[in-house]
């Protein structure tokens, strides 16, 4: 089978050199070809007044219609609070054995929280939840290894715990289905 290659799509102004060493830890990960794109959206359409958050299905599915030729996983990345209709918030969100996710850095600033602002923090965090809606879309669900990065995280504090790598379990299972290795 072909190798996958990714792009992360980026939506919204973030720091020169945070998208590119992203991409270079997940192209890590999964052993494939990750591309870095700026794109412009009006972000309106998917605000919704009510809960002051944006509709993260409504974005997924505006990311799973872009057509970018040479990449077969496409994962949107934002600064806003994301949504959906049976959550409070979400950090990400993919398609199940898909093409297309959706991850935002808003829940994951320490500012959010009334701590001082880290930047490397954010970096680590950030990349665990696009490498883990990443492996959603080659098909993995939530993993009970505690310091797998597929382990469902609820809180901040969860995404804290978990390395940024699949455990061998989960990458067997990748291996298995020949997506990307």
């Amino acid at each position: 089978m072909d190798k996958h290659n990714i792009i992360l799509i980026a939506h919204g102004q973030f720091e020169t050199g945070f998208l590119s060493e992203i991409a270079e830890e997940v192209a890590l990960e999964y052993n494939c070809f990750v591309g870095v794109q700026e794109s412009q959206l009006d972000l309106m359409n998917f605000y919704d007044p009510t809960r002051r958050q944006y509709d993260g299905y409504k974005l997924l599915k505006e990311i799973e219609g872009m057509n970018i030729a040479g990449y077969s996983k496409k994962i949107g990345l934002f600064r806003v609070d994301l949504f959906i209709p049976i959550l409070t918030y979400i950090f990400g969100q993919a398609f199940f054995k898909g093409n297309s996710g959706i991850a935002s850095l808003y829940r994951l600033k320490n500012e959010q929280y009334g701590m001082k602002a880290d930047q490397d923090l954010l970096f680590h965090r950030f990349r665990k939840v696009i490498i883990h809606e990443i492996g959603h879309t080659f098909g993995l669900i939530h993993c009970h290894v505690p310091n797998c990065v597929m382990r469902s995280s609820t809180y901040v504090e969860d995404i804290d715990q978990k390395r940024h790598h699949l455990c061998s379990n989960c990458r067997s299972i990748i291996t298995s289905i020949e997506k990307c290795f």
